[in-house]
């Protein structure tokens, strides 16, 4: 097992009842082709606030002010990569831009979905975090036992 455990950032960008997924192009066939929130590692010496805001501008160009971001649950996830993590989500409901894919060498897609009709083909830490959000659940596990 691995010897630390990374934190990741993951955000809901929230439209009505919709929110938006993107979908993976990841060299890992495990990930590959799979829904996905905007996320990604938090950087050295950055606050969670300010890295969900630059991965959402990173991946689908939105604009999110720190104080417009809502932590909503944290997964700490086992099997969702090399190493372990702990995944905090957001929620946004005020962003500015329109989302597009800014990355397409590992995005292939960007959709919006009804939250309560997801699409079956999801990695499941995502899964995981937005099925917390949605039961008002603050903490969940994945992947332990």
């Amino acid at each position: 097992m691995a010897d630390r455990h990374l934190i990741d950032v993951h955000v809901l960008l929230v439209r009505g009842e919709d929110v938006l997924l993107i979908l993976r192009r990841d060299t890992d066939p495990r990930f590959d082709g799979l829904w996905h929130l905007p996320s990604g590692k938090l950087d050295a010496g950055e606050s969670v606030l300010a890295g969900a805001a630059r991965e959402a501008a990173e991946e689908v160009g939105v604009v999110i002010a720190p104080g417009d971001l809502r932590h909503v649950h944290t997964v700490h996830a086992n099997g969702s990569g090399v190493e372990p993590r702990l995944g905090l989500f957001f929620e946004v409901r005020r962003w500015s831009g329109e989302p597009v894919n800014r990355e397409p060498g590992k995005c292939s897609e960007v959709r919006w979905f009804g939250l309560r009709a997801l699409p079956a083909d999801m990695i499941a830490y995502s899964a995981a975090g937005i099925t917390g959000y949605l039961a008002g659940e603050t903490f969940g596990l994945l992947g332990w036992e």
